[in-house]
């Protein structure tokens, strides 16, 4: 394999492992938290009532709830990007 191939392969399965992460939080409530990525202004007090906010970071706000389709409502609050957090295979909660 040539070093082209090899990044191609690379850059293939980062996009498949983030969709794949992109849809368990979007159609599932496996995961006990989230990841919100670039929350746009005000995305704090658009969260519901029982989701509680682990971590903040300057592009990104780990949050948890046991609330269902949290995925769908952290992109209501105004998350540009959902990813779970708390699961084997995914950020670890803080």
């Amino acid at each position: 394999m040539t070093i082209r191939s090899w990044i191609a392969s690379v850059v293939v399965v980062l996009i498949g492992w983030i969709s794949l992460q992109l849809g368990v939080m979007y159609f599932t409530d496996v995961a006990p938290g989230a990841m919100a990525l670039f929350p746009n202004e005000g995305f704090i007090s658009r969260l519901p009532a029982n989701v509680g906010v682990v971590d903040i970071g300057d592009f990104w706000i780990t949050v948890e709830s046991d609330e269902r389709a949290l995925g769908e409502k952290l992109y209501a609050a105004g998350a540009l990007i959902v990813l779970p957090a708390g699961l084997l295979g995914c950020f670890p909660l803080p």
